[in-house]
């Protein structure tokens, strides 16, 4: 039987070169609350929320095939967000030093 109480999640797993300053920089620009951080055998694990929704990073390794953008210079994933108020967030962003590949807009 199921458990009522529990509400199922879609995490994504994202994979930074520097955790410590991914944290940082997350609550810095965005407005993440760090919830939790501890060494791997490897480097780090971590998780935050935003708005109620969480995301969790570690740093992978070349053992596990899994590594951040910078290592594989590709993009590993993607992560949408829609933020209650986008210019808000845009302005917090830029603000933290985020780089800006196109500003905020209205299309029709």
């Amino acid at each position: 039987m199921p458990n009522e109480e529990v509400k199922t999640e879609i995490i994504p797993y994202i994979f930074y070169r520097d955790v410590p300053a991914a944290l940082d920089f997350l609550a810095r620009a965005f407005g993440f609350i760090e919830e939790l951080r501890h060494p791997t055998l490897t480097g780090m694990h971590a998780q935050m929320k935003f708005d109620g929704q969480r995301i969790m990073m570690g740093q992978g390794s070349q053992d596990w095939r899994m590594q951040s953008p910078a290592e594989t210079n590709v993009a590993t994933m993607g992560v949408f967000i829609y933020p209650a108020d986008v210019d808000a967030h845009y302005e917090r962003a830029c603000a933290a030093g985020a780089e800006i590949v196109q500003p905020p807009h209205d299309e029709e």
